[in-house]
């Protein structure tokens, strides 16, 4: 996977992707990245990427030439058909499902815009995706953008050199992640549960459903609404109800 990231701030992503998961899966090449500052590509003298919206009212509005000029170009780099991003808050909410959507991609480009907004021609003739990772507003796409880029990599081929942990993830099943323990098994007093200790598998299996079941329902019923459940779980709901 290629990932080209437009942006006019490209420093802020110096340290998110030389570090950690993305930092390794670059050295193992299951992705490569690259910053492009669009306003490199404005025509206008002074390098202007932003001019006040018609019909008057605060803020300023990014122009569509600089952006659709660093698309074209990124674009023609790689002669694919890439899936281009917008950050916005008007975008569909994010969720797992699409960073699994996205994972599948060869190229993608994300486009972080700055200001009041965007000219409405970058939104209807440039882009294949707007994506809004939560209901609030941020200065700008650049955190919004290394989000969705550090959900994505991590679903990459030895990404996270085990992957049954992307695929045991909250909200990769449908459902939360059960809890977790390790060493002491006594801490304080406070005890890691007998049936995680007793090496019966088929038992730590049944515990762990049961206890994201709990999790979901206490946490996120909305997830169990569209989810589904077997008999087995649904008996498991149902006690927990009860309970």
């Amino acid at each position: 996977m290629h990932i080209d990231i437009l942006t006019l701030f490209p420093e802020m992503f110096h340290g998110v992707m030389e570090s950690s998961i993305l930092k390794k899966a670059k050295e193992k090449e299951q992705f490569s990245y690259q910053l492009v500052d669009f306003r490199n590509y404005s025509t206008h003298k002074h390098k202007k990427v932003d001019d006040y919206p018609y019909g008057g009212g605060a803020g300023m509005v990014l122009t569509p030439q600089p952006v659709f000029d660093a698309v074209e170009a990124v674009r023609k780099e790689k002669a694919s058909q890439p899936r281009v991003v917008l950050l916005c808050p008007q975008g569909e909410t994010y969720t797992q499902r699409k960073a699994e959507e996205l994972a599948k991609e060869d190229h993608l480009i994300f486009i972080c815009g700055h200001y009041e907004g965007y000219d409405e021609r970058i939104r209807g003739h440039l882009v294949t995706d707007e994506i809004s990772i939560g209901d609030y507003v941020l200065t700008g796409g650049e955190l919004g953008a290394m989000v969705i880029i550090d959900s994505v990599v991590r679903l990459l081929p030895e990404a996270l050199g085990n992957e049954e942990s992307a695929q045991q993830d909250s909200f990769s099943t449908g459902l939360l992640e059960h809890p977790h323990y390790t060493r002491p098994s006594d801490f304080r007093g406070m005890k890691v549960p007998d049936v995680l200790l007793s090496g019966n598998h088929a038992n730590i299996e049944a515990w762990r459903r049961k206890e994201s079941l709990k999790r979901t329902a206490q946490r996120r019923p909305d997830l169990l609404e569209n989810h589904e459940l077997n008999e087995a779980d649904k008996k498991i709901l149902q006690e927990i109800k009860n309970d």
